[in-house]
């Protein structure tokens, strides 16, 4: 894959229809959100060309196949849960046959490319077992293992991150104490599978090689709630991203390393 390409951000956007109840009467309000700007800032900021795909689009404009998935360096899935990418409309309202777009992930990875996911309600299995990456081609190409129920762990009180292997790419130059985040989802490193960085027992971030690319599970967000103000405005917060981006789009390579 072309290193140079842009990363696509897939996922980390909401809407919110909000009902107030004032005594007898009432009314609604419907509101718009978005939560990747850290993450597109730190990268931008380090030379990368980004392109963010809210949810809402996602089901429509994603790639259906694999040459426009291979424009990118690296794909990022961020609180996008599976039924948004597996429901294609024609699929949905037309009972239209449609490309399997996990299956093109897990291909675009094994082809060389690159792919991360990012934690919170709508990623790796998620608020009541609603993103239902478990069991899915997207988790062959991860080097994690899904857990199949809800898997958040709430941490009001804060966990903090663990640096295990110091000299990974994606971790070097980082000071070994990060911020508190305040939750994650669980996972279990697949056999044979180094973890980079954790949260006591529980893997926060593993990277592996996948056929010919290279594949980054974060078990936290990218941003609030779950990576509070502290984490996406400390200072080794670029550094984090930009390097555990740029190793998953680098050359080639199995393992971990």
């Amino acid at each position: 894959m072309n290193g140079g390409a842009p990363v696509l951000i897939a996922g980390e956007s909401w809407i919110m229809h909000t009902i107030h109840q004032k005594g007898f009467d009432h009314f609604t309000t419907t509101g718009y959100g978005e939560g990747h700007q850290w993450l597109q800032a730190a990268l931008e900021h380090g030379g990368r060309a980004v392109e963010h795909l809210p949810n809402h689009l996602a089901s429509v404009r994603f790639p259906t196949t694999l040459e426009d998935l291979e424009r990118y360096s690296a794909v990022i899935l961020s609180d996008i849960g599976a039924n948004t990418l597996l429901l294609h409309p024609d699929t949905f309202e037309r009972s239209v046959a449609m490309p399997n777009r996990l299956a093109l992930l897990r291909a675009y990875v094994a082809g060389g490319g690159g792919l991360v996911m990012v934690g919170g309600y709508l990623t790796f299995q998620g608020i009541d077992a609603k993103a239902r990456y478990a069991g899915t081609p997207v988790e062959e190409a991860l080097p994690v293992t899904i857990l199949p129920t809800d898997d958040r762990v709430e941490a009001p009180e804060g966990v903090r991150p663990e640096v295990r292997q110091p000299d990974h790419p994606i971790v070097a130059g980082l000071p070994p104490e990060w911020p508190a985040l305040l939750g994650y989802n669980r996972l279990s490193a697949k056999a044979g599978v180094e973890v980079v960085a954790a949260v006591g027992r529980d893997p926060l971030l593993v990277a592996w090689g996948y056929g010919r690319g290279r594949a980054v599970a974060f078990a936290s967000d990218c941003g609030p709630h779950w990576a509070p103000p502290a984490f996406v405005e400390w200072d080794g917060y670029g550094r984090l991203w930009r390097q555990l981006v740029g190793w998953a789009a680098g050359a080639a390579a199995p393992g971990v390393g």
